[in-house]
């Protein structure tokens, strides 16, 4: 397959970051759609828990066989928590549950940044091969960056997205919009459009924040940072 992803990674960056990659891709969905989950229920919407969607695994919250066929294909897919927004108690819980997944993408790269920071600076007293300390360091970066890019890209304000539901819970206009089928359409369209599009922007996002976060807080607590690739 040409220009298959799988390919240009491994020959590009190798089998280290595409086993990285994969691994946060599905830990990072799996997380996102269990704060979702976590969130409604605490909202007072028990439908996560009684779907069988609270669980770790990834099979639950990644759509067979589409999303997976998308994920081999692209590098890349989705997930789904099932919610029923009519049992949450206050005014503004769809927002908060729709805020809950970025936010829990948002707590994975704090966390994948200052564990890699820590692991440049006392990494290599552990007694790891130079080899071992390059790849970890890698695991952690690549943690950093898809998380980053999860945080960014859910938030933007188009449906599906995260970011469109918080937006049409405080405008309901804004929601009102996409619910008519022209409404859909367009919608759809749209979303085509920002992930083609406006997707290339974000993952520069990722990277700035993966490589100038990562060498900033390794700075401030006086490790050395390396390039990961």
């Amino acid at each position: 397959m040409p220009n298959w992803w799988v390919s240009e990674t491994l020959a590009v960056v190798g089998p280290v970051y595409l086993i990285s990659w994969v691994m946060w891709v599905i830990i990072s969905i799996t997380l996102h759609e269990l704060g979702h989950g976590w969130m409604a229920i605490r909202c007072g919407d028990s439908v996560p828990y009684h779907s069988g969607h609270m669980t770790w695994n990834p099979f639950v919250h990644i759509p067979f066989p589409w999303a997976w066929i998308m994920f081999v294909m692209f590098g890349f897919t989705w997930g789904l928590m099932p919610t029923n927004p009519s049992n949450y108690r206050r005014r503004h819980d769809e927002s908060r549950v729709a805020f809950a997944g970025p936010a829990m993408n948002l707590s994975l790269m704090v966390l994948c940044l200052f564990a890699d920071g820590f692991w440049l600076k006392f990494g290599q007293n552990t007694g790891v091969s130079a080899e071992m300390f390059r790849n970890v360091h890698l695991f952690l970066y690549t943690g950093v960056l898809i998380n980053a890019v999860g945080f960014a890209f859910n938030l933007l304000p188009m449906p599906p997205l995260d970011g469109s539901r918080i937006l049409a819970d405080f405008v309901p206009a804004f929601g009102r919009l996409w619910e008519s089928e022209k409404g859909q359409i367009l919608g759809f369209i749209g979303f085509a459009l920002l992930f083609f599009v406006v997707g290339r922007y974000v993952w520069i996002f990722g990277h700035i924040v993966a490589t100038l976060g990562g060498s900033l807080f390794a700075s401030a607590i006086g490790a050395t940072w390396v390039d990961p690739y």
